[in-house]
């Protein structure tokens, strides 16, 4: 089955649908279950290390969920895998009273990430199948945009039900996104070719990882330049904007959840903002001047810090951190298309899910280090959180002026 020349067919509008739904559900969770850990504990330094664990799992699994894109039916492998969130965290809610409760959401949050990073490979390398690759940019610009929709609305509805509610109706909602969006996912036809394989599982998974690790090593050196690049961006900037987001907000300017609520939609809202643009401006991206994205990005600390330093009052200060952050994820939206777009033309068909599985586990290892370290810095710190922001941005800033030469010489 050839790509279909028309972007917005059946099938394409499908898989762009049913993320719309189903990252809602995993917007509204990534909001409620972490504020409810950092409300319950009252400590920094236990959000970043409960966040860093909950990486673990999907880091682990990304590129089993790669190998298991490239060898079984997509649609399937997501059919199947919102089916199965949708059951863990109704089971939650079942047994959530007979518990340890920061014991079973840290449980919860692992099973979550762990599932996602089986997710994601499926989704991203379904979209070489479904379109053109002329169309690449645009149909990845939709994707981010549907994204960044659901998780600009997740966050903003969560704070709401969180705040007015409390957790289970937040577990409640998102469990029934999962559920229909599986449903949805059911009349998705996807192109599939059966992969031969032999020996035994762990002979396979060997194989598959040695294979991608090859090609990201050796057949395309580039590819590893840009690991090393993103993972030190994520260790240095993503890392301490996760953590440090919740912990401004809630405890430094002393706001509620629902602050934080509007501030992550917000934030979102750049992210949307930034699908748009990538759309719009498809034509004219270049990855050669990528490092231009990750230098605005670390810049975008800078006014938070200067509020924090000038003892701006909560809401002038919270003004400034939601600007932002709505600035950054502009940035961080057109950075992450483009560098999706040239992996799915330099990667060839067969082995895009392994690859694809394989540089993201690698880069997201940096997370739980990154989350963990800022998670202490915090609390170490806590009357002068300005130091760990200047510390992000001066690293960042060094990361992305080396950056420049690796992608200057990307042949496009």
């Amino acid at each position: 089955m050839v790509p279909k020349a028309k972007l917005w067919h059946k099938d394409f509008t499908l898989v762009v649908t049913g993320q719309i739904i189903s990252l809602f559900g995993n917007a509204v969770l990534r909001f409620a279950l972490p504020l409810y850990i950092l409300e319950q504990s009252g400590s920094p330094a236990l959000f970043g290390q409960v966040s860093a664990l909950a990486f673990l799992p999907m880091i682990l699994l990304s590129p089993v969920g790669g190998m298991i894109a490239d060898r079984v039916d997509k649609q399937r492998v997501m059919v199947v895998l919102d089916f199965i969130t949708s059951a863990l965290v109704f089971g939650y809610i079942a047994i959530s009273g007979y518990f340890s409760a920061i014991a079973i959401v840290v449980v919860l949050m692992m099973a979550l990430y762990a599932i996602q990073g089986a997710y994601s490979p499926a989704v991203q390398a379904s979209i070489p199948l479904l379109v053109e690759e002329k169309k690449l940019v645009p149909a990845n610009a939709a994707v981010n945009l549907v994204n960044s929709l659901s998780n600009m609305l997740g966050p903003v509805i969560g704070g709401v039900l969180y705040g007015t509610f409390g957790l289970p109706i937040v577990l409640i909602v998102s469990a029934i996104c999962f559920f229909l969006s599986a449903v949805m996912e059911l009349f998705i036809r996807i192109p599939h070719k059966k992969q031969e394989s032999t020996g035994n599982m762990w002979a396979t998974v060997k194989k598959d990882m040695g294979c991608s690790l090859c090609f990201m090593f050796k057949t395309k050196p580039i590819l590893a330049k840009i690991i090393f690049i993103m993972t030190l961006f994520e260790l240095f900037a993503s890392s301490v904007l996760i953590i440090g987001l919740p912990v401004l907000i809630t405890q430094t300017y002393a706001l509620s959840s629902q602050w934080l609520g509007v501030t992550q939609g917000v934030m979102m809202g750049g992210g949307l903002v930034g699908g748009v643009l990538a759309g719009v401006l498809a034509k004219k991206l270049s990855i050669k001047k990528i490092h231009r994205l990750l230098l605005l990005i670390a810049l975008c600390f800078v006014p938070i810090v200067l509020g924090l330093l000038l003892g701006v009052s909560a809401i002038i200060g919270y003004s400034i951190i939601t600007s932002a952050c709505f600035f950054a994820m502009i940035a961080g939206v057109l950075m992450r298309v483009q560098l999706f777009a040239f992996i799915q033309q330099v990667v060839p068909e067969e082995i895009m899910g392994k690859v694809f599985s394989c540089l993201m586990a690698i880069i997201l290892c940096a997370q739980p280090v990154g989350q963990w370290l800022a998670g202490w810095c915090f609390e170490r710190y806590a009357e002068l959180p300005w130091v760990v922001l200047l510390a992000a941005v001066a690293l960042s800033s060094i990361v992305s002026v080396y950056s420049r030469s690796c992608f200057h010489k990307i042949e496009v």
